[in-house]
């Protein structure tokens, strides 16, 4: 069993200690998921370091697609999403990206089953995210967040919670 802790339960603390604020930094898992993608987007597209593939107006995102985004900023969008989806879990590879990314593949009178995303985009991605130094190849496979990326991914999280507290 362990000892009590007093930290986690307030009411059970001195009156003079309950009423200090903790102070706590805010990181990726205190925002919400969609309100950091865009608000890194936006971040990796006003800093003019990620170099746009010539395809990436052209190309569609998985075979179970029609068509091509119409977002025209989807790719830093992306970059987003798979930047934080490899700080929350390290060792993700580009499979286990293709499958999370996927969708329905619908095929006419024939049931609908699972379609993964494209590759080349999830790797393109991955390799810019590499060139800016925000992810790295782990030794024991997929990639992982580097120190840089963390801070990075931290500055962009604790700037939007300070925004949406105040």
């Amino acid at each position: 069993r362990g000892e009590l802790d007093l930290t986690s339960r307030p009411e059970l603390l001195p009156h003079r200690m309950a009423s200090q604020p903790k102070v706590q930094g805010v990181n990726v898992r205190d925002v919400p998921a969609p309100d950091f993608v865009v608000a890194f987007a936006t971040h990796l597209k006003r800093t003019g370091k990620v170099e746009l593939p010539p395809w990436a107006d052209l190309v569609k995102t998985g075979v179970y697609k029609e068509l091509a985004p119409y977002d025209p900023d989807w790719y830093y969008v992306r970059m987003a999403s798979l930047a934080r989806k490899v700080y929350l879990r390290k060792g993700s590879g580009v499979g286990q990206f293709k499958r999370a990314y996927g969708g329905t593949l619908r095929r006419g009178t024939c049931p609908p089953h699972h379609g993964d995303a494209s590759g080349s985009v999830i790797r393109s991605c991955l390799k810019n995210l590499e060139g800016l130094g925000f992810i790295e190849k782990d030794t024991k496979g997929g990639r992982r967040i580097t120190s840089t990326g963390q801070r990075e991914l931290d500055r962009v999280a604790t700037e939007l919670g300070t925004s949406g507290r105040s």
